[in-house]
C-alpha cells in the first residue's frame, strides 16, 4: 500500500496530475478541486493516496490532506459508489460543505457531484450520515442544527423554509446563522431568507 507521494509535479491531465519521485512518474487522479491543480510544474507537492485494485486495472487517487482520504474510504463502503463516484462526489464542493451536506441530509447538493443521481445521493446520506456527524467542523454544525429543532419555532421556520423549496441542508445552514431567539416562525423565516441570498 501506497501512503503518500512527495515529488516533483510533472504534468496534469484532466481529473488528475503526474509526480515524478525517484525518478518514477506516477498518475494519480484527484478531485477537481484539489490544490495540485494549483500547483506548477515542477514544484514538490505531496499527495495522500489510495491505490484502487480491480481485475483489470490498479489506479492511484491522491488527495491534499488526510481527512479527504478518510472521505473518500467512507464513500467507497458505500453501496454503489466506486472510486470515479467518490471522486466526483468530492470534486463537487469544498470537504466542509460536503460533510454537512450529508449530515444535513441534502441530497440535491450531492446530486451536483458527475454521475450521481438522487437514489445514490440518499444511499450515501444514509450510510454516512452517522460516520461523518463525529468529524472536525461537522459535530459543532450538528449541535447546531440539534438546538434548532429542540424550539418549535425554530423547527417550524425550517420546515417553511424547505416548502418553499430550500433542502433540509440549506434551510438549517440558514437557521444556524440567525443568532437571534424568542421570535415567532414567520420572524425566524424573515432572517434565515437574508442569510439565503
Amino acid at each position: 500500500m501506497i501512503h503518500f507521494i512527495k515529488g516533483q509535479l510533472a504534468a496534469k491531465f484532466d481529473g488528475g496530475v503526474v509526480i515524478e519521485a525517484s525518478g518514477i512518474g506516477y498518475e494519480i487522479s484527484v478531485p477537481d478541486n484539489s490544490s495540485a491543480y494549483h500547483a506548477k510544474d515542477g514544484d514538490l507537492i505531496m499527495l495522500y493516496t489510495a491505490m484502487i485494485v480491480r481485475e483489470d486495472d490498479v489506479s492511484l487517487y491522491g488527495f491534499a490532506d488526510k481527512e479527504s482520504l478518510q472521505v473518500f474510504r467512507k464513500l467507497l463502503t458505500v453501496s454503489g459508489v466506486g472510486a470515479k463516484a467518490a471522486v466526483a462526489v468530492l470534486s463537487c464542493m469544498p470537504l466542509p460543505d460536503l460533510k454537512k451536506a450529508i449530515v444535513f441530509e441534502d441530497a440535491k447538493a450531492l446530486t451536483m457531484a458527475n454521475g450521481v443521481g438522487k437514489k445514490t445521493a440518499e444511499r450515501i446520506i444514509l450510510e454516512l450520515k452517522d460516520k461523518l456527524g463525529g468529524m472536525g467542523g461537522v459535530s459543532e454544525a450538528v449541535q447546531g442544527a440539534d438546538k434548532i429543532m429542540a424550539t418549535d419555532e425554530k423547527a417550524e421556520a425550517v420546515n417553511a423554509l424547505i416548502a418553499l423549496g430550500y433542502t433540509k441542508g440549506e434551510a438549517l445552514s440558514a437557521m444556524v446563522n440567525v443568532a437571534d431567539s424568542g421570535l415567532r416562525t414567520e420572524e425566524y423565516v424573515k432572517k434565515a431568507l437574508k442569510q439565503l441570498f
